[in-house]
Order: structure tokens, then sequence, then C-alpha cells
């Protein structure tokens, strides 16, 4: 392919990541390095017949907006934004490490920081779910591949039920049925015979369901790629397998599985960048008071009247550097498979 010809053919998506991608990262970076200006204070004395003079401080609009309109970025604060309590909260994880006596202590303290312990939940997820969405999907795609052809269509549409359903719908059908009116709890009070147990007050509980709900609705995701990958199995392998004398559980872990490493590799990115992202459900769930993650925290921020856009951009930030460390190990799997390769 000409030079000519490969410019116009890759044009129209480099523009496209430059300006829906690069763009909004730089500006989400000069976000974060800078905070909104304070208002301008005057004090006013303001004088009447029967109470006398009064000094007040109020704010000065003109000078404000006049300010702020100056430097729309606001004033430059570096990395203040990430060091402070909100995020990393450097100065009080210094102080929690000197002055803990145990490990369990520090995990404590830390785990209590708002930004920490979002961090928690949202690693928490990413590393349950993915593995666990990973296996189901590849069992499921299995036992379809191997069942009658007639049932196939029925099995595969049944599979795929979660897949189709909106998350947030789906995670408000769950947290309904967990509800102490729903089935789920309402069975739970019954086989405990406490009529007073919430299911919901529980933060094991809620981590636990967001997680199967996680699970539940990636699970099929996995399996169509995986399902399709099936399609291509070099049968010749299998046979020479089955007249060796090979089992299946032989078949599966020297034939399928290598076969569909490279399907798996792409499933285990898509759900890592997809679970470190994990906000829907918590909003279905109503479950911020038992699990916060780090979309939501941004999306708090974003939130009611007083919008904290350098605090939002600068989580924005950390969330960007965690997906990267979460792919880097396996990214760089993929490029050493790829030049042994070629």
């Amino acid at each position: 392919m000409r030079h000519r010809t490969f410019f116009w053919f890759v044009f129209p998506t480099v523009s496209a990541m430059i300006l829906f991608i690069a763009f909004p990262i730089v500006s989400v970076l000069l976000q974060s390095v800078y905070a909104p200006h304070p208002a301008v204070l005057v004090e006013v004395e303001t004088c009447t017949p029967l109470v006398g003079c009064t000094i007040e401080t109020v704010m000065d609009q003109d000078a404000t907006k006049a300010l702020r309109n100056a430097e729309p970025l606001g004033r430059f604060v570096g990395f203040d934004i990430y060091f402070d309590r909100g995020h990393l909260a450097i100065s009080e994880v210094k102080e929690i490490f000197i002055n803990s006596n145990s490990l369990y202590e520090i995990f404590k303290k830390v785990s209590n920081l708002p930004f920490y312990r979002a961090m928690g939940f949202t690693l928490t997820f990413t590393f349950v779910v993915t593995p666990f969405v990973i296996i189901l999907g590849f069992l499921i795609a299995i036992t379809v591949n191997a069942i009658n052809s007639k049932l196939k269509g029925l099995v595969i549409f049944f599979s795929l039920l979660p897949f189709v359903v909106t998350q947030l719908i789906g995670a408000l059908v769950l947290f309904w049925m967990i509800d102490s009116r729903g089935i789920l709890g309402n069975a739970v009070q019954w086989i405990l015979s406490d009529p007073n147990l919430s299911l919901k007050a529980s933060t094991g509980v809620m981590w636990v369901s967001l997680i199967i709900y996680g699970i539940w609705h990636a699970a099929p995701f996995a399996f169509v790629i995986f399902y399709a990958g099936l399609q291509t199995l070099p049968q010749d392998q299998i046979e020479a397998a089955k007249i060796d004398g090979a089992s299946r559980y032989q078949q599966t872990r020297y034939i399928i599985i290598p076969h569909l490493f490279p399907l798996i590799t792409f499933v285990a990115l898509i759900q890592l960048m997809d679970n470190f992202r994990v906000f829907e459900p918590i909003v279905g769930f109503n479950a911020s008071a038992h699990a916060q993650s780090l979309s939501w925290f941004i999306f708090n921020d974003l939130g009611g009247e007083t919008r904290q856009l350098s605090s939002a951009a600068a989580s924005s930030v950390l969330t960007i550097i965690g997906v990267s460390i979460l792919l880097f190990p396996v990214l760089l799997r993929t490029w050493q498979d790829f030049r042994e390769k070629t």
C-alpha cells in the first residue's frame, strides 16, 4: 500500500481518536492542576437607626466574576489536588504509617480514607469479576457447543439475556429482589426467622450482590467470543487426540485453551477496563453508602450545586493511570507473543 493511500485510509480514525480521546485527556490533565478562584470578599458597613453600624463580610460579585473571566482555568496549584485528603492523602497516609502499630491497623485506617475506600472496592470488583466472567463464559461456550443442535438456539437465547438487559435495569431488578419485600430478602428473613433482617443494610452482602451481578451481566459477552472461537477449532487435531485416547479434559487443556488463548486475552483486556470503571450497578443498587468505585467518586464530584471539576479531573487522571497499570502486563504479554510468532 502506498504511503498516500495509507494516510487517507487511517486519517478518519486518527482524527477521531485525536478529537474524542487525546483532546479530552489533555483537557482533564489541565483541569486537574488548576483550582477555582475563591470568592473575593469585602467588608461592608451597614448602619441602621436602631441597631447602629455593623460590619459584614460579603462577596464582591463583580470582582469575583472579573477574576474568573480573566483566568477561566482558575489558579495553578500543581499536584496539590492529587495529594489532598480527598485523593491520595499523602500526609494522612504518612501519619498513619508512623503512628500505627500493625499492618491491620494501617489497612483499616487507610481504607477509611475516601479515595482508598473507593479504590478498594474497585480493585476487589475487578479482580473477582474478571476471572469468573472468563471461566463462566468459557464453560457456557463449551456446554453450548456440545449440546444437540436443536437445542442450541434456545440455550443461546437464554444465555444472552443478561447481556441484552440494560445494566441499570438489571441492577434495579436484583436490588428489588434483595429488598426485605423482595423474593430473596423475604426468603432469607423466613429462613433465619428474623423479620427485621435487611440484606441491603449489610456492606458485605451489598459487595457480594454487586459482584454477582457483575458476573451475571458480563458472562454472556465472554460466552459469545469463546463460542465464535470454538467454531474455528482444528477438527483434525481433535480427532487425532480422540484416536490417541485423550480425555475431554486433556483435549480442553492442550488443544482448546491454547487455540482460544488470544480470545481469552482479548476478553481479559475488555473486562479489566469495564470492571475498573464500574458505575451503573452502584447507582442501580443505591449502594453508595456501602460501596463506592472510582467512577462513582468522579460522578459525586460532578454532581450537586457546587461541582468540584478539579477534584473530578484529578480522580479521572488517577483512574486512567490505574487502568493503564492493570492493562500493562496483559499488553506486554501480547506483544511478546506477537514478536515470538514473527
